[in-house]
């Protein structure tokens, strides 16, 4: 019954989501613009980096919310703060309010990490950074960051059940990005420098995809 009510609250926070309601705002669908995707990386290529920081800081705080709330109501459930962030997460990729048809996941894994440890953040933060930046593409930070924060978990604690459920997430959120390595084959997916040489990346896209 724990495990059930705390994934159920993990998985109700991650509904919230920010890119899809800031974007019916505007008077569309996110989700029917740009690379399609409900998040914030969308957002920014789609309307704008104030929308996107938005979209991320809300993203943020609802795994990060969704975590401490599960571990607060559940304190004799070990795993209960890893799980409730990764219902939240899942709820984010697969939400039951947009049709399961989401975000990616990357926000709201930095939520979860953060109100677990804020150094383990830190000190990934700065790793996803240095990869981030040096491979240009957004794509590998929540595929890398997942794994290696699973790992990190898994020597820390020794807890299978909650090693278990961090591994699962990571297995969705790469699934979530096979797209995003058929793009970087291809060169077609959008390099992080977008965020300064908008208009040069476009052109580089359009000529791969011609």
């Amino acid at each position: 019954m724990q495990f059930t009510l705390c994934t159920l609250i993990g998985y109700l926070f991650g509904n919230i989501n920010a890119a899809y309601i800031i974007s019916k705002l505007r008077g569309f669908d996110i989700r029917e613009r740009g690379s399609g995707n409900a998040g914030a990386s969308n957002v920014i290529i789609t309307i704008g980096k104030k929308a996107g920081l938005i979209t991320a800081i809300v993203d943020i705080t609802k795994a990060a919310v969704a975590s401490v709330v599960a571990a607060s109501l559940f304190p004799r459930l070990r795993y209960a703060h890893v799980l409730g962030g990764s219902a939240c997460i899942i709820g984010h990729i697969f939400p039951l309010l947009m049709k399961f048809h989401g975000g990616k996941g990357l926000a709201c894994l930095g939520g979860m990490i953060l109100s677990y440890n804020p150094e383990i953040f830190l000190l990934l933060l700065a790793i996803e950074i240095f990869l981030g930046f040096g491979i240009d593409y957004i794509c590998v930070v929540p595929i890398s960051g997942s794994i290696i924060f699973t790992s990190i978990y898994a020597f820390l604690t020794g807890d299978p059940a909650g090693t278990m459920i961090l591994a699962s997430v990571s297995l969705v959120i790469l699934y979530k990005h096979i797209e995003n390595l058929h793009r970087i084959q291809l060169g077609t997916e959008a390099h992080i420098s977008f965020l300064w040489n908008k208009d040069q990346e476009i052109e580089r896209i359009k000529h791969n995809t011609n």
